[in-house]
Protein backbone atom coordinates (compact mmCIF):
# COMPACT_ATOMS: atom_id res chain seq x y z
CA UNK A 1 0.00 0.00 0.00
CA UNK A 2 0.98 3.18 -1.05
CA UNK A 3 1.63 6.65 1.09
CA UNK A 4 1.48 10.06 0.89
CA UNK A 5 1.88 13.19 3.05
CA UNK A 6 -0.88 15.69 2.70
CA UNK A 7 -0.59 19.07 5.15
CA UNK A 8 -3.77 20.83 5.28
CA UNK A 9 -2.53 24.58 5.13
CA UNK A 10 -3.13 27.46 7.12
CA UNK A 11 -5.59 29.12 4.40
CA UNK A 12 -7.73 25.64 4.33
CA UNK A 13 -7.53 24.77 8.24
CA UNK A 14 -8.13 28.32 9.16
CA UNK A 15 -11.37 28.09 7.68
CA UNK A 16 -12.43 24.63 9.13
CA UNK A 17 -12.52 22.93 6.03
CA UNK A 18 -10.14 20.20 7.30
CA UNK A 19 -13.28 17.65 7.59
CA UNK A 20 -14.39 18.74 4.24
CA UNK A 21 -11.20 18.01 2.48
CA UNK A 22 -10.38 14.77 4.55
CA UNK A 23 -13.96 13.43 3.24
CA UNK A 24 -12.87 13.77 -0.33
CA UNK A 25 -9.64 11.89 0.57
CA UNK A 26 -11.85 8.93 2.54
CA UNK A 27 -14.71 9.02 -0.09
CA UNK A 28 -11.98 8.38 -3.19
CA UNK A 29 -11.03 4.93 -1.08
CA UNK A 30 -7.91 6.24 0.42
CA UNK A 31 -7.38 5.59 4.66
CA UNK A 32 -5.96 7.76 6.78
CA UNK A 33 -3.12 6.28 8.93
CA UNK A 34 -1.75 9.17 11.12
CA UNK A 35 -3.29 12.83 11.47
CA UNK A 36 -2.35 15.82 13.54
CA UNK A 37 -2.71 19.54 14.20
CA UNK A 38 0.35 21.36 14.63
CA UNK A 39 2.32 24.70 14.25
CA UNK A 40 4.79 24.58 11.90
CA UNK A 41 8.10 26.29 12.40
CA UNK A 42 10.55 27.69 10.82
CA UNK A 43 13.16 24.92 11.23
CA UNK A 44 10.04 22.53 10.05
CA UNK A 45 9.79 24.88 7.26
CA UNK A 46 13.38 24.69 6.38
CA UNK A 47 13.39 20.50 6.45
CA UNK A 48 10.00 20.02 4.11
CA UNK A 49 10.73 22.99 1.81
CA UNK A 50 14.67 22.61 1.15
CA UNK A 51 14.70 22.20 -2.56
CA UNK A 52 12.78 25.70 -2.22
CA UNK A 53 15.80 27.37 0.40
CA UNK A 54 17.29 30.86 -1.34
CA UNK A 55 14.46 31.30 -3.78
CA UNK A 56 12.65 34.92 -4.26
CA UNK A 57 9.56 33.14 -2.72
CA UNK A 58 10.55 31.26 -0.06
CA UNK A 59 10.80 33.74 3.48
CA UNK A 60 6.82 34.62 2.36
CA UNK A 61 6.44 30.87 2.13
CA UNK A 62 7.97 30.33 5.34
CA UNK A 63 5.87 33.13 6.93
CA UNK A 64 2.32 31.62 5.43
CA UNK A 65 2.97 28.03 6.67
CA UNK A 66 4.06 29.44 10.16
CA UNK A 67 1.02 31.74 10.86
CA UNK A 68 -1.23 29.42 11.76
CA UNK A 69 -2.27 25.61 12.54
CA UNK A 70 -1.92 23.17 9.34
CA UNK A 71 -3.03 19.62 9.79
CA UNK A 72 -0.26 17.08 8.57
CA UNK A 73 -1.86 13.49 7.28
CA UNK A 74 -0.63 10.52 6.19
CA UNK A 75 -2.96 8.72 3.71
CA UNK A 76 -2.72 5.20 2.30
CA UNK A 77 -4.30 3.28 -0.94
CA UNK A 78 -3.27 2.17 -3.62
CA UNK A 79 -1.51 4.65 -6.25
CA UNK A 80 -2.73 7.59 -3.38
CA UNK A 81 0.49 9.58 -4.37
CA UNK A 82 -1.15 9.93 -7.94
CA UNK A 83 -4.90 9.74 -7.06
CA UNK A 84 -4.56 12.41 -3.85
CA UNK A 85 -2.78 14.91 -6.64
CA UNK A 86 -5.68 14.65 -8.80
CA UNK A 87 -7.83 15.28 -6.63
CA UNK A 88 -5.77 18.36 -5.09
CA UNK A 89 -6.19 20.25 -8.42
CA UNK A 90 -4.02 22.77 -10.12
CA UNK A 91 -1.78 24.73 -7.33
CA UNK A 92 -2.95 27.69 -9.26
CA UNK A 93 -7.15 26.97 -8.18
CA UNK A 94 -7.78 29.56 -11.31
CA UNK A 95 -6.73 26.52 -13.16
CA UNK A 96 -7.84 23.85 -11.12
CA UNK A 97 -10.96 21.20 -12.24
CA UNK A 98 -14.25 21.79 -10.64
CA UNK A 99 -14.64 19.82 -7.81
CA UNK A 100 -10.95 19.32 -7.20
CA UNK A 101 -10.12 20.56 -2.87
CA UNK A 102 -7.79 23.59 -4.56
CA UNK A 103 -10.84 24.57 -6.46
CA UNK A 104 -13.12 24.59 -3.53
CA UNK A 105 -10.88 25.72 -0.86
CA UNK A 106 -8.00 27.80 -2.35
CA UNK A 107 -7.77 31.24 -2.11
CA UNK A 108 -4.92 31.32 -4.85
CA UNK A 109 -1.88 30.22 -6.29
CA UNK A 110 0.03 30.61 -2.82
CA UNK A 111 -2.57 30.04 -0.71
CA UNK A 112 -3.54 27.04 -2.24
CA UNK A 113 -5.18 24.75 1.00
CA UNK A 114 -2.94 21.48 0.57
CA UNK A 115 0.70 20.22 0.20
CA UNK A 116 0.49 16.47 -1.40
CA UNK A 117 4.19 14.93 -2.12
CA UNK A 118 4.52 14.28 -5.98
CA UNK A 119 6.41 10.80 -5.85
CA UNK A 120 7.20 7.72 -3.52
CA UNK A 121 10.75 9.55 -3.11
CA UNK A 122 9.09 12.90 -1.60
CA UNK A 123 6.71 10.98 0.23
CA UNK A 124 9.65 8.88 1.96
CA UNK A 125 11.75 11.75 2.52
CA UNK A 126 8.64 13.89 3.98
CA UNK A 127 6.52 11.67 5.99
CA UNK A 128 9.32 11.47 8.18
CA UNK A 129 9.30 14.95 9.02
CA UNK A 130 6.19 15.40 10.50
CA UNK A 131 5.37 11.65 12.02
CA UNK A 132 7.52 9.08 14.01
CA UNK A 133 6.88 5.44 13.38
CA UNK A 134 4.91 5.15 16.24
CA UNK A 135 2.42 7.89 15.48
CA UNK A 136 1.59 6.13 11.93
CA UNK A 137 -0.94 3.09 11.98
CA UNK A 138 -0.59 0.66 9.42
Amino acid sequence: MQKTLVLIKPDAFGKNHAGDILKIYEDAGFKIIAAKVMKMTPELAAKHYVEHIGRPYYPALVEFMTAAPIMAVVLAGEDVIKKVRELNGATNPAEAAEGTVRKLYAQDKTKNAVHASDSETSAAREIPIFFGACEIFD
